[in-house]
This record gives structure tokens, sequence and C-alpha cells, in this order.
């Protein structure tokens, strides 16, 4: 494509062609000479123009550092440690029991949440039960994925628990009680009046069933070290885990794990169309309509991505992460479950980067055979993967990906890249009309993204104009930024 200095030049050849065709056939040698030595010089002129790349790392000024170096600690770590004011419970004759459901973050966060409950109500908590999930039809129980007597002897100093009812109380009347989400101390407090009629209570539904903030603090670190000390995975998948981690540092010195969201539930759920064939969005509507537990049918998708609710596709995480400068060399870990679309889909981001790896390619078939049964231990793979790498970058911001994001902000470890999805929308539609420049794209989703790379910052709180049960719908979870009372400065501390 020619510059307007180049089009002028040209005009004026055309004039001096029209004059040189009157005159002899040496002078029209000379003139085709002339021509073909102007073509090379412009071809010269506009190639270094010509942007092969237009998200080059070197072009847009950006360092390896601004890619890699995690955000400023401010001098903190991560602290589950009890104060010295804390006393640990007994509750021998006073037993909870509970039952989980959900997928791995519900069931991480309900059990935390629990433990602290039992501290409070001096109760012995009983292993708890997992629910069949009725989306994947995981059957696992607690000990298919938990370390069942490395979570007893680390919490020992501060609940007791226990791995089943003692016999002797199995048949005997019970309150089954589902506790008010988003309670405080006073609450289960007043909850211990149960224990003069009940020696057991059983838990309906466990998560989300304390308060986020306004906790005491050894309330709160009880939690940490039940979320993130206590709950360690079977030796099994913590071997398999780390072993991947290690492999993925064989290929590379650093890499990115991008957990993906882009699979046929959610897509049904939040009727999220954007880039979809008619027989693709048809298929996900009907899928949302069979669906009794999900009660919104009649979505707009066009609605849903510009107010942010939808994950990014496959060819927008590519597009972001080359606008924020990471080099198509980058190794990028996919943490995900079946992409909908297939490798089709797929293959829109491996345009922008090669080099992908799943797990199915670092692990082989025998190694993860043996997880074969229970998905939400393959699930427990992509945590540990994501928890340890370089960059996490979620696709949308679902709980998998808030646990994920809160593990890495205890640990006060890497950098997180959290995607405007909202804003993202329409660059992306500016980009695609070409109102934007490919530089310009880039420098603009830099700049709104340079304070969402998980540093330290104070947990949200509700909504505004929103009170009780709804403002703490719509606060920060606890657990999706522990900051600050599972942390500590390191350089305040007292000698």
């Amino acid at each position: 494509m020619f510059n307007h200095r180049g089009s002028s030049l040209m005009k004026n050849v055309s004039t001096t062609t029209k004059f040189i065709s009157r005159k002899s056939p040496r002078a029209i040698a000379l003139y085709i000479f002339l021509l073909f030595a102007f073509s090379i010089f412009i071809f010269v002129f506009n190639a270094g123009n010509i942007d092969d790349d237009p998200f080059d790392p070197i072009s847009l000024q950006i360092t390896d550092e601004e890619l890699w170096i995690p955000p400023s600690t401010r001098g903190l770590r991560a602290c589950a440690h009890p104060t010295s004011r804390y006393i640990a419970t007994i509750g021998y004759d006073r037993y909870l029991t509970m039952e989980c459901d959900g997928g791995l973050r519900q069931m991480r966060t309900g059990i935390s949440d629990m433990v602290a409950v039992a501290h409070i109500m001096n109760a012995t908590l009983v292993i708890p039960k997992l629910f069949t999930q009725s989306y994947r039809h995981d059957s696992s129980t607690f000990s298919d994925i938990f370390d069942e007597l490395h979570f007893i002897t680390t919490l020992q100093r501060d609940v007791r628990i226990v791995k089943e009812l003692p016999k002797e109380l199995e048949l005997v009347p019970r309150a089954e009680k589902l506790f008010d989400s988003g309670s405080n101390v006073g609450y289960y407090k007043e909850m211990t009046q149960l224990w003069k009629e009940y020696q057991v209570i059983h838990v309906v539904k466990s998560d989300s069933r304390l308060a986020n903030n306004n906790l005491p603090l050894d309330i709160q670190r009880l939690r940490c070290r039940s979320m993130y000390h206590a709950l360690r995975f079977i030796p099994p998948i913590e071997r398999l885990g780390k072993e991947l981690v290690d492999r993925l540092r064989t290929q590379s010195e650093k890499y990115i794990a991008l957990h993906l969201r882009y699979e046929k539930d959610l897509l049904a759920f939040t009727g999220c169309t954007y880039g979809l064939t008619d027989a693709e969005s048809e298929e996900l509507r009907i899928l949302r309509e069979n669906t009794k537990d999900w009660k919104v049918k009649d979505i707009n998708p066009t609605q849903q991505r510009k107010g942010g609710f939808c994950p990014l596709t496959p060819r927008e995480a590519g597009i972001f992460l080359r606008a924020i400068g990471y080099p198509p060399s980058t190794l990028i870990y996919v943490a995900s479950g079946e992409i909908y679309g297939g490798d089709a889909r797929l293959s829109e981001l491996k345009s922008y980067f090669p080099n992908l790896v799943f797990k199915e390619k670092l692990a082989t078939k025998e190694e993860l055979n043996a997880f074969a049964k229970h998905a939400t231990q393959s699930v427990a793979l992509d945590y540990i993967v994501s928890v340890e790498s370089d960059v996490f970058v979620p696709s949308y911001s679902g709980k998998m990906a808030r646990a994920i994001e809160g593990h890495r902000r205890f640990l006060v470890h890497g950098k997180t890249i959290s995607p405007d999805r909202k804003g993202l929308a329409k660059l992306f539609d500016e980009l695609e009309k070409g109102q934007l420049k490919a530089s310009q794209f880039s420098e603009l989703v830099r700049q709104s993204h340079k304070n969402r790379r998980g540093a330290p910052r104070k947990r949200k709180g509700p909504a505004a104009g929103t009170k009780g049960e709804e403002a703490f719908r719509t606060e920060e979870s606890f657990y999706d930024n522990p900051y600050h009372e599972c942390d500590e400065n390191i350089d305040k501390r007292k000698p």
C-alpha cells in the first residue's frame, strides 16, 4: 500500500510517460529503466512500513520485566498463624455434619467455612460428604480429592475433626439446618442454643455461610489455615501436579496459565453466542431451556457481551495477550475442560500462540487414566499448575478462576492479569471495524490493565444501595481476596 508521497510520485511518472511515449526508442528504453528503478524504490520504501507483527513487544517498547515481573508485594507475606489470644475448641460431645455441593471451589470454601463455624460453636466436625455434581456427574468422596489425615492433623489445634459420627449417634435425632448466608460470629453464638436439644447438627449447605468482612482476625486466619494449608490434595494429585509444573519449566523458564472457560455449560448458562454459528447458538439455547436449575431462559447475547458477562473467546484471549505484549513464542498452559467448538476454535488461539500446552500433552495416558473416574481430580491438576504459574490469566471471572486468584493473593505470588471484559468488548469491536490500529489497541489495553495485575488491594465492598443478603452477594468474597487478614507486613513486625 503506497503512502501519499508515493502516490504523488506516481502521478509525475504518469505525466512523464505520456511525454516520452512520443520520443525515440532509446528514450523509451531509458524510461522503462527509470520506471523499474522507481518501482524498486517504492517497494523498499513501503516495505519498511509494513507491520508484519502489529503486537511486536519491541516496536511497542514493552520490556521483558513488564511482562513477567510481579507487582510490588509491599513488604507482605502470607500469614495464617493464630494470635496470642487464640483459644482452640474442644467440642467432644457436639458434632457438625455437612454436605458440600458444586465444584472444587465450592467444596474448598464450604469446608473452610464449616471449620470456622465448628470452632465458633465449639463442635467436633465430621469429615464432609460431597454431593454428586449434576453436570459433571462426579461421585468423588472427600478422600478421593483431599488428604484426609493431613486435614485432620493440620487443624488438630483448632477444631476436633473425626472421620465418622460415633456409632451410638448415627440414629439419634439431629437438627437439619440451613445456616443463613453471610452470617457473623454473633449469629453462630445464637445457634449454640441448638446444643440444648441436639447432639448433632446437620448442615445441608455449606458454601458462603460466613460473612466476608468484620469477623475476628483469628476466625479469618483459621479460614486461611483450612483453605490453604489443611485442604491439601491427595498425594497422587500433588505429585503429578508438581511434575507437570516441572515439565513446563523444562520447556521454558516462564509460562502463562490461561484459564480458558470457553465450555458448553458456561456458554449456555450465560447465553453468550458471539462468534458461534447459528447451529451452535441454537444448541446452547436448547440446553439452557432444558436445564431446570437455570432460571433465566431468554438472554440477549449482544447485551451480555457488552456488559462484560461473557468469557473471552479463544481468539479474543489470543489478541488480548498479544496486545499486552507477550510474543508468539510464549509458553501457555491451557487450564480448561472441553473447549466448545473443539480444535477449530482452539486454532484461533493457536494462530497467535503456537506454543500451547494441555495436561493431556504434558502427561502420559497412563498418568491421566489414574484420575479418569473423578472429574474433580483432573480440575485439581489444573488448579496446581495455575497457582504455580508465573502469570495467571482467567478468560472469565468464574468461581474456579477467583479461587486460584485468591490463593495467589494469599501467597503474595506471581502476576494475575484479570481481563476487563466489558471494556475489551468495546475495544475488540473498534479493532474489528478498523477504527483502531493495532498499536492503538495495544496501548489502550495495557493502560486499562495496569492496575489489574494482582497487586495487594483492599477487598471490594457491597454494591451501592444494597442491604442484607443482597449486599453480601455483591461484595468480594473473602476467599477471592484474603488480604489483609491473612498477610503480614514483614517490615513492620516487632522484633
